[in-house]
């Protein structure tokens, strides 16, 4: 196990609202549907982000242009008491479980996939998202590259998809399963931008001796992709 060169932060949204839509439904149903709540905008912003009390659980939800295309190769799993509470909140089934699935795959108010799970009382907590899982060509390589930016190992006990936990700044709850990137294998490779991307605090050095690209800098952070393209913002220092 290496010493971990960057420290969790928090998880990215891009929103793509339509002229005269509500610029905020995206961040409402997040919020609702993570177990947690909305930042104050101040006067001068016209979205809000998603908080909670711990930094690693905020989403930064980013007003976009353009609208989702294809399927998000970032997506979250949730944890649920029941499916309908997701429903209410304005998401659509995608996939009901089956024989092949014991979850149910859903879609946001903008169409983005995700993955609900029905767990039992004693497994739920606030805070209801537990993993967020990456589509890779190669999901061992991508898991052992961003295992090694975090300091831990990554796991596999034999079907085809890659994880790794226990990461520094990951959220923990006391009854969730565990906080996880899940890389899973997929034949087709990334083509746009991912609408769910993660922040690190960290050093871009390191992560450009490790095979990382910038793809744009901006005052307070640095834009990267991994290897296989997965975009990544970089602020400064490690805590």
């Amino acid at each position: 196990m290496s010493a971990p060169t960057a420290r969790f932060k928090e998880l990215c949204l891009d929103s793509h609202s339509v002229d005269g839509g509500d610029a905020n439904a995206l961040s409402r149903f997040w919020a609702a549907a993570a177990g947690l709540g909305l930042s104050d905008p101040g006067p001068t912003a016209d979205w809000v982000d998603v908080v909670g009390p711990e930094e690693g659980q905020g989403i930064s939800v980013s007003p976009v242009p353009e609208p989702k295309t294809v399927k998000h190769r970032v997506h979250p799993d949730v944890s649920v008491a029941d499916v309908g509470e997701l429903l209410a909140l304005g998401a659509t089934v995608v996939r009901e479980p089956d024989a092949e699935i014991h979850w149910t795959v859903m879609a946001d108010p903008e169409g983005g996939e995700f993955c609900a799970m029905v767990q039992p009382p004693e497994r739920l907590a606030d805070y209801r998202i537990f993993e967020l899982v990456v589509d890779s060509v190669d999901p061992e390589a991508s898991a052992r590259w961003w295992a090694g930016v975090f300091g831990v190992e990554a796991q596999n006990d034999g079907r085809p998809w890659w994880w790794f936990t226990g990461v520094p700044g990951f959220p923990s709850t006391a009854v969730a399963p565990f906080w996880a990137m899940v890389f899973a294998p997929v034949p087709e490779p990334k083509t746009v931008k991912n609408r769910w991307h993660w922040d690190v605090y960290g050093d871009v050095d390191d992560f450009m001796a490790r095979g990382a690209t910038v793809l744009w800098e901006l005052p307070r952070w640095t834009t990267l992709a991994d290897p296989e393209g997965n975009e990544f913002c970089v602020f400064p220092g490690v805590s």
